[in-house]
Formats: C-alpha cells, sequence, structure tokens
C-alpha cells in the first residue's frame, strides 16, 4: 500500500494578512478555488519547486465562529530556511514577532495572523550563535 503527502490544511480568518504572512516566508499561490455554493476560498501556498507540499488556507466567507483563537490545536508548519538570522530578521523588518528566536543558530517559530505556529528550522548544520538572536528573549507563546 502506497500513501502520498498531499498538504496541510488551516482555517483563517483574514485570507489577505494571511497570504502576505506566508509570502514573507517566501511561500507563493500555486492555485486557488472560490466555491460559490459552500462560500468559502481555498488558497495553496509553496515555495517554489515545492508544489507538491503545499498550505491550503481555507477561508469561510461569512466569517467561522468556531474557529479556535489558538490555532496550534493541530501542532505547526515547518520550513528549512536558507539562513534563519537572515530570515527573522525579515520577518520583524515586516512587523511579525518572533516568538521563539533562533539562539541556538538552528530553529525558531513564529506564528501567523491567525495564531498558526510556524517553525524555522536553519537548514544544514546550526549557523554560530549571534546577537541579537543569542539574548533575545521568548515573546509569547509558541
Amino acid at each position: 500500500m502506497k500513501i502520498r503527502y498531499l498538504h496541510t490544511m488551516v482555517r483563517v480568518r483574514d485570507l489577505e494578512a494571511t497570504m502576505h504572512f506566508f509570502a514573507l516566508l517566501g511561500l507563493k499561490e500555486t492555485r486557488r478555488m472560490d466555491n460559490e455554493e459552500g462560500r468559502f476560498t481555498l488558497v495553496f501556498m509553496a515555495p517554489e519547486g515545492q508544489e507538491e507540499c503545499p498550505v491550503e488556507l481555507t477561508w469561510n466567507w461569512d466569517g467561522d465562529e468556531g474557529l479556535p483563537s489558538d490555532s496550534r490545536h493541530f501542532g505547526h508548519l515547518a520550513y528549512a530556511v536558507e539562513n534563519i538570522y537572515e530570515m527573522c530578521q525579515h520577518l520583524m523588518d515586516n512587523g511579525i514577532t518572533i516568538n521563539r528566536p533562533p539562539r541556538d543558530g538552528r530553529m525558531a517559530f513564529v506564528r501567523s495572523p491567525d495564531n498558526i505556529s510556524v517553525e524555522l528550522l536553519q537548514d544544514g548544520a546550526p549557523l554560530p550563535p549571534a546577537e541579537p538572536w543569542a539574548s533575545m528573549p521568548n515573546t509569547g507563546h509558541w
């Protein structure tokens, strides 16, 4: 028996804000489906060249009152990045809080506008500890 990973789906309250967040991480919209009858939009986003493993953003046009306030119930999304310090600086420069800074040169956590926990991992060996990251405290929860 064979199995193939397709995608991870997360519900979002503000589609544009969430798409902007994932675009800051380097993901691009790969496809979109607007369903008039069901009154929802699905947007698939993935890093270039990795379209086979997207995150599916599900936005209900009439709101989603049942959406938990903390979307961590499913765990987190994880992405390898070329330089964790540069990525975290880029995110901070664009108003994103680094909830768990990459003090170890290897791992950081951020959250999307819908509280989706995103783990960033240094691709390959950890980078040497560097400031301001090495002494930066955690912010909130991740």
